[in-house]
């Protein structure tokens, strides 16, 4: 008999957050609403410029950055 899945569920459960970037299916797309409002934020408090113009993985990438330089990383 298989065993039952309810009865030894995952523990883990795999996370798109850890796929890089660049392995993003839907990276090219325009930023999500969510990354544009922290992204101004970020840029506000590191003397940036905002570009609306970024595609999810670039702006996925200023965050990590900009994280860095705000401390929030």
């Amino acid at each position: 008999m298989a065993d039952d899945p309810m009865q030894h569920p995952k523990t883990e459960a795999p996370s798109n957050a850890d796929k890089p970037v660049e392995e993003w299916t839907t990276g090219d797309e325009d930023m999500t609403g969510a990354q544009a409002s922290y992204l101004k934020t970020l840029c506000e408090e590191c003397g940036e410029d905002f570009n609306p113009d970024l595609t999810k993985a670039e702006a996925s990438k200023l965050i990590d950055a900009l994280q860095e330089r705000t401390g929030r990383g």
